[in-house]
């Protein structure tokens, strides 16, 4: 008759499971999280390198033509405008702007196909000036509508630079596309 094989002690099970589980953590916390999201909470992910490969990536390329677009937009007390681009998703612009008084604003976007009225709110503050850096999250127009809150007339100066393909200007006296330029001044077509 043979023996039955003796069965690990209780103790043995759980020490087991102890070491896997802290070997897992380590794991996690050590090599994972630095190197997939960018998280590095023991900094092994420094040490070892990782933390670039959970960081996105600094450098992307555009299809589309490099534009420069600067306006000049003068704004009577309680007169507002809207100032709005066409993006492809994932496109980028550059932008910064400076009003000569204060000034309530909303950056918004539309997508594509979306129903009359409607849009996405990104930033709406009262302030006279703003810069930054814009990516678009959808295909669609993207840009501001800002209002002259104050008692006199304003100047409102906007320069951007991006990959889009057209801008238009909207307003109770004045509505149309306008010219690009591109790196240079140069005009160039827009694309409906």
């Amino acid at each position: 008759m043979s023996e039955l094989p003796t069965l690990p002690s209780r103790r043995k099970v759980l020490v087991a499971t102890g070491v896997a589980l802290l070997t897992a953590a380590a794991l996690l916390f050590g090599a994972i999280l630095p190197a997939e999201y960018g998280i590095d909470p023991l900094g092994t992910g420094r040490l070892l390198g990782l933390l670039a490969l959970g960081q996105a990536q600094p450098f992307a390329t555009e299809t589309g033509e490099y534009r420069v677009d600067r306006a000049e937009l003068k704004l009577y007390p309680a007169e507002w405008v809207e100032y709005f681009y066409r993006l492809d998703e994932g496109s980028s612009m550059v932008f910064t702007w400076d009003a000569t008084g204060p000034v309530t604003y909303n950056f918004h976007a539309s997508p594509d196909g979306a129903p009359a009225g409607y849009a996405e709110s990104f930033d709406a503050q009262e302030k006279a000036q703003g810069h930054g850096t814009y990516t678009a999250p959808f295909s669609g127009i993207h840009g501001w509508y800002w209002e002259n809150v104050g008692t006199e007339e304003i100047t409102l100066t906007l320069t951007t630079a991006g990959f889009y393909t057209s801008v238009e200007e909207g307003r109770a006296r004045v509505a149309g596309y306008k010219d690009l330029t591109d790196i240079r001044g140069n005009k160039v077509p827009s694309v409906p």
